[in-house]
């Protein structure tokens, strides 16, 4: 990469003081661009879901993977749970999306509470054999009351498709019945479903597999506590990268813990930070990391930068930081900033491997949290930061009450915050859709077909905030 007429300004810089400049191209089309990075990971496009937990679940974690992404399950959850998680999306299938299920005899009010947890809309109705025998979406609810059970008001018209069968047929079939979603059965017993969208996106996406063929998820472990024994009961469960996480990865402990879990010799990625200079990403990747995690302060639920005055402007951190992981044959993860496609695209062009993104994907259908309607019917989910009060409580639940009390008093996040659902793009899927579309032109504009060419070939510039406030578009009514 490299700046506009090589003026680089003497001071730092985030994603919206800069634009991507178009160069002569020979990519004739954004299919023939390749995401994939070259970091290890085994993601085929660069993206990485934080481990925040009002984000990461195992519903995440499942849906990204068979696009191509990994997500980080957080560190507060239960080691058991945990484990539980893993076994569960190492046993989904790469390509038919988990169905929700219920029986006949179930109610309306229980498939009302469960359908907006997936993006297909639609709860399979199945028999005591798991054969698929009814489908209820949520238009099948009006003029019912909420314990109406659900034989009284599913379809019962269902249209099945074979386990094997191709997806271009399965897409002719939905598109011409005006179907979103259709039961795949093996016999007649379900084992997902596909929906329409999901047809098309499955020819577009590689999902992320390990060696088994198993879709990819990755852990976060702090620096406190039996670090060793957790990262070892993490790598016997099955993860496939390894995150340990702190807002300041610049200091002893962490560095101790990224050694502690080195000397176990991990078959899989350690990622660890967060820092923001060279100097961190070179003590990390001394102690034995493999991909150091950039930013601090940047992330949307993050108020470290207006508590402290600590943090750094991120496109810079990543440039310094992802040129010095470069240097050492190593790797850098964008943590935070994200806010739009093009803010990917920078962050790739800077030279990171790959982003991470956590609210962005908040309001979405596959978070962990439940979906609520506000008082205009509108769907939301709750979201927290990290170093949140809310988080702290999580993080201390087994330490006494004078020491938790102490420690939500340095809270540097917020809370709570209502993430609505995008009516046009309410599922993780969507979002990921545009963010690859985004970066797929953008490396057609930089005539670049892998991530290598147009880190190599990017050329950014630097623009005024009315420069940046011309290339938002601008919705008029005439």
């Amino acid at each position: 990469m490299r700046f506009l007429e090589d003026h680089k300004p003497g001071h730092d810089l985030t994603y919206n003081d800069l634009f991507l400049v178009p160069n002569h191209s020979e990519v004739t089309s954004r299919l023939d661009v390749d995401l994939t990075p070259l970091d290890g990971l085994g993601t085929t496009i660069p993206v990485v879901v934080s481990n925040m937990t009002a984000v990461s679940g195992r519903r995440m974690a499942e849906t990204v993977a068979r696009r191509g992404a990994i997500a980080v399950l957080p560190q507060d959850i239960p080691l058991d749970i945990v484990e539980q998680n893993i076994t569960y999306v190492k046993s989904r299938h790469p390509v038919y999306e988990t169905p929700i299920t219920l029986r006949p005899t179930d109610t309306l009010q229980e498939a009302l509470n469960l359908i907006h947890k997936r993006a297909h809309g639609a709860v399979i109705v199945v028999d005591e054999q798991e054969t698929p025998v009814g489908i209820f979406t949520e238009a099948d609810a009006a003029g019912f009351d909420r314990f109406t059970q659900l034989h009284r008001v599913m379809s019962t018209e269902l249209v099945t498709v074979d386990e094997g069968t191709p997806l271009e047929p399965i897409f002719e079939r939905l598109a011409s019945k005006r179907l979103s979603c259709v039961p795949v059965v093996r016999g007649r017993r379900l084992i997902g479903v596909v929906t329409r969208k999901g047809a098309l996106r499955s020819t577009l996406y590689k999902p992320a597999l390990d060696a088994k063929g198993h879709l990819l998820i990755g852990t976060a472990i702090g620096i406190n506590g039996d670090v060793k024994g957790k990262a070892e009961a993490l790598l016997r469960a099955g993860t496939d990268l390894l995150v340990i996480d702190a807002a300041h990865g610049h200091q002893r402990k962490m560095l101790e813990a990224v050694e502690l879990i080195r000397s176990l010799s991990p078959r899989v990625p350690v990622m660890a930070g967060n820092v923001v200079t060279r100097e961190g990403t070179r003590d990390l990747i001394s102690a034995g990391a493999d991909q150091v995690k950039v930013g601090v302060g940047p992330g949307a639920m993050c108020t470290t930068r207006m508590m402290t005055g600590v943090g750094r402007p991120q496109f810079s951190a990543v440039l310094d930081c992802a040129e010095e992981a470069r240097k050492l044959g190593k790797h850098a993860c964008a943590d935070g900033g994200i806010r739009h496609p093009r803010d990917v695209a920078l962050a790739l062009a800077a030279g990171a491997a790959n982003v991470m993104i956590g609210s962005w994907f908040a309001g979405t259908y596959e978070s962990p949290a439940d979906a609520m309607r506000d008082s205009d019917g509108r769907l939301y989910k709750e979201n927290y930061g990290m170093a949140s009060q809310r988080a702290v409580k999580a993080r201390t639940r087994g330490e006494s009450l004078f020491d938790r009390a102490r420690k939500e008093l340095f809270e540097e996040g917020i809370s709570t915050s209502r993430m609505y659902l995008d009516a046009e793009r309410p599922g993780v899927e969507d979002i990921l859709d545009q963010l690859i579309a985004g970066v797929r032109s953008a490396c057609t504009y930089a005539g670049a077909r892998t991530l290598e060419e147009f880190h190599r070939d990017a050329v950014v510039g630097v623009q005024s905030q009315s420069g940046y406030e011309e290339g938002r578009p601008v919705r008029t009514s005439w």
